[in-house]
């Protein structure tokens, strides 16, 4: 896996659902210039871990909205499987009322280039094609500030939950550094002190905190 903080983000069109509706050519360029995007991908529709995650994300939408964030989640279902997935009740393993985009990579090239793509195409001694592990996505997370360049990545393993308490804090921390140049130590929330990117700047800071 190759890291992509700092590079551009790699661009994608796809079907997506979109509010409760199928849409066709959906891209992650049509936000550049115009929002910030938080991408994450989850390994598959219909499952355990994975509705906690999207709903949690709706349930904090408006926290993201607030601060020029478009959410958008992406898994290797359909976009069919998605429709029924957004259009089956919690109380039966639904995630009714999610409106955010959720984009189908069904081709597995969109997880690909974001290098989260579980398992491996291997061949066997005879030039076979085997699959090594199912090709699903791991739960990968990305912060894409409005020029398109990924500022933030997170990976995790299938079985471990994200937290949005955190996205929205390192989007927090972000656009802090952008609107006054400091940068935001550990545990860093909006609100709190930050510091110059400087010596004098972290001497100051620890005299303050030790």
């Amino acid at each position: 896996m190759s890291v992509l903080v700092g590079k551009k983000a790699p661009d994608f069109k796809a079907s997506a659902v979109v509010n409760g509706e199928i849409v066709q050519d959906f891209t992650l360029s049509q936000f550049e210039g115009k929002k910030y995007v938080l991408l994450f991908f989850y390994p598959k529709d219909f499952t355990f871990v994975c509705p906690t995650e999207i709903i949690a994300f709706q349930d904090s939408l408006k926290a993201f909205e607030e601060r020029d964030v478009q959410v958008i989640g992406c898994s290797t279902d359909t976009e069919f499987c998605h429709y029924a997935w957004v259009s089956t009740p919690r109380d039966k393993g639904g995630i009714d009322g999610v409106k955010y985009p959720l984009v189908a990579d069904t081709n597995k090239t969109i997880s690909e280039a974001f290098g989260i793509l579980a398992g491996a195409e291997e061949y066997d001694d005879e030039g076979n094609l085997v699959i090594n592990g199912e090709r699903i996505a791991y739960r990968g997370l990305f912060l894409i500030d409005k020029n398109g360049i990924v500022q933030h990545e997170l990976v995790n393993n299938f079985a471990l939950g994200r937290s949005t308490k955190e996205a929205v804090r390192v989007v927090d921390a972000l656009q802090h550094f952008e609107k006054f140049g400091e940068v935001c130590p550990m545990n860093w929330e909006q609100g709190q002190e930050a510091m110059k990117p400087t010596q004098e700047g972290v001497n100051s800071y620890l005299k303050k905190h030790k």
